[in-house]
C-alpha cells in the first residue's frame, strides 16, 4: 500500500548494510529496502535525503529534562569560563528574595572551590544559591548561609560535607546531602514553571534529534523539582511529543518501608498514562569532590568517598524491588559503588525467578577490571555519558591526581565493556552536560571533544561509530523498554532523525560537525532546521 511518508536519496541506517529508503504509514515504519517506487502513491510525501543519513531517533537514557528546562530560565552559568563571568551573570539578576542558579564549573576556581566572599562582593543583601555543573555541590553567599543557619558549629550530615575555612567557618560550598540544608528552604517551583520547563526542554531535545528519554529522578532531591506530575499532565494534554519513561526516587533516609509508596506511585502514574517502572538508587557522589565511592582511598586525602546506601541493605532492597517488577536505575560512579550495584543485581537474580527487569548502572566512571565482565554475566546494562570521557581541567586537575595512574586508566571503559559483551546505553545527564547526542557520539569514537586539540582520553577505550550510534538508539531503547523503537525496521515506531550529513562518509574527527536537520516522532515532524 502507498506510504504516507518516504525517505529516499540517502543512506538509511538499519544496523546492517544501509538501505535505500524507509517508508512510513501512520506512526509506524511500513517498509525498508532499495527501491521506493512501489510504495510511493499520489499522496505520499517524499523526503529527499540528498545524501544525508537517516537514523533511528536518538534516545537519552539519563536526562533531567524538566529540571534542565527550568534552569534555562534562571541564572544560567553554564557558559561562564571565568570567575568574573560567573559573578557578572549573578549581578545581572536584580531583585529581592532568593536568587537561584546553576551550571558553574569547578575548574575555574582555585582548587575547584569558590568562596562565599566572591558572591558577597556582588550580592550581599539577598540569599544566593548556585548549584554547580554536576549538581553535586552548591555555592552560597553569606546571606544564604545565615538564612539556613549554617555556622562553624553545624555538623556535616552523614551523606554530605560542608567546606570550611581553617577556623571551621563555612566557605559557602556544600557537597551532596549537605545541600539539603539550604535547598529545603527555597521557594517551591510552581506547576506552571515546571510545565514551561518541560516544553522548553522538549523543543531543545527534538532539535538535537532526541525522540525519547528516561528521566532518572521522579522525586525531590537537591533542589530539583519532582517532574512526575508534569509528565503526566503533558501526556494527558497530548503535548508530550517525545516518548518518556521515568525512575522513581529511592529515599536513602528510609528503607524497605517505602516500597508500598513506590508501588502506589507507579500505579497512579500508570493510570494517568505515564510509565514509571523504574526506581533510581543513588549510591555515591562524584570523583572531583571525592564523594564517589572507591575501593581504596583517594590519594593525599585518606577518604574513600561516600556510600549513601549500606551495601548489605542494598542487596535486600534490589531483590525486593526486582520481585515487585521494578527495574533499578543505579547512580554508580566509583568502583566501590559499581561493585555494590553489581552485587545487588546478582543477589536479585539469584533469589528471584528469571525476569526481564533491565537493571542498569549509570555513569560507571571508575570500574575495577574484575567487574567489567560481570555486566554481561548479570545482564546489567552500562548507561554511559560519553561527553565526560575527555581530558579537561576538572578531570586533569581535580580527578586524575587523586585517583592515581592505575585507577585513572579504569575510567569510562566503554571499549572494554563492549568487548566483554555488555550492553551499552547512552545519555547526557543534562543539565550536567550537553544533551546533543552527536557530541557524545563524537567523544565515544574519538575520546576527544569535537574541535579541540587535546590528547585522547585513554584511547584504547574508544568504540566505533556504529556502536556509539547503537548505544544512543537501540541501547537506550532497551533500558527504557521501548522495544518497538531504536532501529529502522518494518513495524517499528517511526521515531527518526535526518542528519545534515553522513558522518560515516568522512573522517572520524568530523563526526561532531553533524547535526539534526529533521526529527520525527511517530511519523510526525517535530523539528526542522
Amino acid at each position: 500500500m502507498p506510504a504516507d511518508l518516504v525517505f529516499t536519496g540517502g543512506p538509511v541506517h538499519t544496523g546492517r548494510r544501509p538501505a535505500g529508503f524507509a517508508a512510513v504509514r501512520g506512526d509506524r515504519i511500513s517498509a525498508v529496502g532499495d527501491d521506493p517506487r512501489p510504495v510511493i502513491g499520489p499522496r505520499t510525501e517524499v523526503v529527499d535525503l540528498d545524501g544525508r543519513l537517516l537514523l533511528p531517533g536518538f534516545q537519552d537514557a539519563h536526562v533531567h529534562a524538566v529540571g534542565a528546562g527550568i534552569e534555562l530560565g534562571r541564572c544560567d552559568l553554564t557558559g561562564a569560563t571565568t570567575v568574573r563571568e560567573c559573578l557578572d551573570a549573578v549581578a545581572a539578576h536584580p531583585g529581592s528574595g532568593w536568587l537561584v542558579g546553576s551550571g558553574w564549573s569547578m575548574e575555574i576556581f582555585e582548587g575547584g572551590l569558590p568562596h562565599r566572599r566572591l558572591l558577597d562582593d556582588v550580592v550581599a543583601d539577598r540569599p544566593v544559591v548556585l548549584v554547580n555543573r554536576d549538581h553535586h555541590g552548591a555555592w552560597l553567599n553569606g546571606a544564604a548561609l545565615a538564612r539556613a543557619g549554617i555556622t562553624a558549629a553545624t555538623p556535616d550530615p552523614s551523606d554530605g560535607r560542608i567546606e570550611r575555612d581553617t577556623d571551621g567557618s563555612p566557605t559557602g560550598v556544600l557537597h551532596e546531602g549537605a545541600m539539603d540544608l539550604v535547598t529545603r528552604l527555597l521557594p517551591p517551583v510552581t506547576d506552571a514553571e515546571k510545565f514551561a520547563g518541560l516544553l522548553r526542554a522538549q523543543r531543545l531535545l527534538h532539535s538535537f534529534g532526541v525522540t525519547a528519554w528516561q528521566d532518572p529522578l521522579l522525586g525531590d532531591y537537591g533542589g530539583m523539582p519532582d517532574p512526575a506530575g508534569t509528565y503526566a499532565d503533558a501526556t494527558a494534554r497530548g503535548l508530550l511529543t517525545a516518548r518518556v519513561t521515568g525512575a522513581l526516587w529511592w529515599d536513602r533516609d528510609r528503607g524497605a518501608d517505602q516500597l508500598p509508596d513506590l508501588l502506589a506511585r507507579r500505579d497512579s502514574l500508570r493510570d494517568s498514562g505515564f510509565r514509571a517502572e523504574s526506581v533510581k538508587i543513588m549510591l555515591d557522589g562524584v570523583a572531583e569532590n571525592h564523594t564517589a565511592a572507591l575501593l581504596s582511598p583517594y590519594r593525599c586525602t585518606g577518604r574513600s568517598g561516600l556510600s549513601f546506601v549500606d551495601p548489605v541493605a542494598l542487596r535486600e532492597y534490589v531483590t525486593l524491588l526486582d520481585a515487585h517488577g521494578f527495574q533499578v536505575h543505579f547512580h554508580a560512579l566509583g568502583d566501590r559503588a559499581v561493585r555494590d550495584a553489581l552485587d545487588a543485581v546478582a543477589a536479585a537474580r539469584a533469589t528471584n525467578s528469571p525476569s526481564d527487569h533491565r537493571h542498569h548502572l549509570a555513569h560507571v566512571q571508575v570500574v575495577h577490571p574484575d567487574d567489567v565482565p560481570r555486566f554481561r554475566r548479570l545482564g546489567a546494562t552500562a548507561t554511559v555519558q560519553p561527553l565526560w570521557a575527555v581530558h579537561e581541567p576538572q578531570m586533569d586537575e581535580l580527578t586524575i591526581p587523586f585517583l592515581g595512574a592505575e585507577r585513572a586508566a579504569w575510567q569510562y571503559p566503554f571499549g572494554a565493556l563492549l568487548r566483554s559483551g555488555a550492553m551499552l546505553a547512552a545519555g547526557s545527564d543534562w543539565p550536567v552536560s550537553s544533551p546533543d547526542p552527536l557530541q557524545g557520539i563524537h567523544v565515544a569514537v574519538n575520546r576527544v571533544p569535537y574541535g579541540e586539540d587535546v590528547p585522547p582520553f585513554f584511547p584504547d577505550q574508544r568504540i566505533d561509530l556504529a556502536a556509539a550510534i547503537t548505544a544512543y538508539t537501540a541501547g537506550s531503547a532497551y533500558v527504557s523498554h521501548f522495544d518497538d523503537a531504536g532501529t529502522i525496521r518494518p513495524g517499528a515506531r517511526a521515531d527518526l532523525v535526518v542528519l545534515d550529513r553522513d558522518p560515516f562518509d568522512g573522517p572520524e574527527r568530523e563526526i561532531g560537525a553533524a547535526g539534526a536537520a529533521m526529527t520525527f516522532t511517530g511519523g510526525r515532524c517535530v523539528h526542522e532546521r
